[in-house]
């Protein structure tokens, strides 16, 4: 790592540009699970030819079954009223909640199948479906490029930002979940060759 390197001005730039938690789902051999991720984007400047672009991180149960199948769908959350908001909540406690390593993380959600196999959570926002063309493996993570193959606005209403949902998410789950991230970021550490943080 650069010695001179402003660790928060990096911060305070990348940070800004990633306000919107998306859910990603997904299917292979049967088996079907999703996270939440704000690491998400466009992958292309064409809007005749859409690309999405998602990032995983390697120790995720979603990662290795996008890995499998080249199949996964991304939805943006809604926000607005309580009982949209409400439905939101649950996806992000749900899917960010646990590993899908230890139980269907999906079976409390409402789904349907996509046109790529991936389930459709119906309480979303909005969500494209994506077939992998492309991929690179980042040591603690893989970058996957997929065509857009689907794509459907589930209600109108506003994005849900991850400020908005963060305040709205119960204080006991959001210290869980930021307890259970030492685990995630001392396994990319290892991947990238760097000290880990006592947990």
């Amino acid at each position: 790592m650069t010695e001179s390197l402003d660790l928060a001005a990096a911060d305070a730039v990348l940070s800004g540009l990633r306000p919107f938690p998306v859910a990603v789902t997904t299917t292979a051999g049967g088996r079907a699970n999703g996270l939440i991720s704000l690491s998400a984007g466009a992958g292309s400047v064409l809007r005749e030819a859409p690309r999405v672009q998602i990032s995983l991180a390697k120790r995720n149960l979603t990662h290795d079954l996008v890995k499998e199948s080249g199949v996964f769908a991304m939805h943006l959350l809604a926000g607005g009223d309580d009982d949209v908001l409400a439905a939101s909540l649950a996806i992000i406690m749900t899917l960010g909640g646990s590993s899908g390593r230890d139980g269907d993380k999906l079976a409390t959600l409402a789904t349907k199948p996509g046109v790529t196999g991936s389930p459709i959570l119906t309480d979303a926002l909005s969500y494209v479906e994506g077939r992998v063309v492309a991929s690179l493996d980042t040591e603690e993570n893989t970058l996957f490029l997929a065509d857009v193959v689907a794509a459907d606005r589930l209600r109108r209403a506003p994005r849900l930002d991850i400020g908005t949902a963060w305040k709205a998410l119960p204080p006991e789950w959001t210290q869980s979940y930021e307890r259970g991230l030492v685990h995630e970021y001392n396994a990319a550490r290892r991947g990238r060759g760097l000290p880990e943080q006592p947990v």
